[in-house]
């Protein structure tokens, strides 16, 4: 049987949590064993900047901050559940990246 690692990534974490539980939903319905939903740090990229643009004055910075969601679903599965989890719509705003072992 073969063991598909799925990692999801995303900015916006509610829809991220959406699709996993829509994955781990399909998981429990086909009866296949699961690993559920790992949540791995959160990836924090700050951007200071300079709130003056003549450069005059005291030194003010805004933090501009993006954080990256990341969860990790393994799943011991069949050709059946695979084709299931293909059909979930995915948003434009999540990556998922399915890896396979034997």
């Amino acid at each position: 049987m073969q063991k598909a690692r799925i990692k999801l990534t995303s900015t916006d974490h509610s829809r991220l949590n959406e699709i996993c539980s829509q994955i781990a939903e399909i998981a429990d319905k086909t009866g296949v064993k699961h690993s559920g939903i790992i949540s791995l740090p959160t990836k924090k990229m700050v951007v200071p900047a300079r709130k003056s643009p003549c450069g005059g004055g005291t030194e003010t910075y805004e933090h501009w901050q993006m954080r990256i969601h990341k969860r990790l679903i393994d799943i011991e599965s069949d050709e059946r559940t695979l084709r299931r989890i293909m059909r979930v719509e995915i948003p434009d705003k999540v990556h998922v990246e399915i890896e396979l072992k034997e």
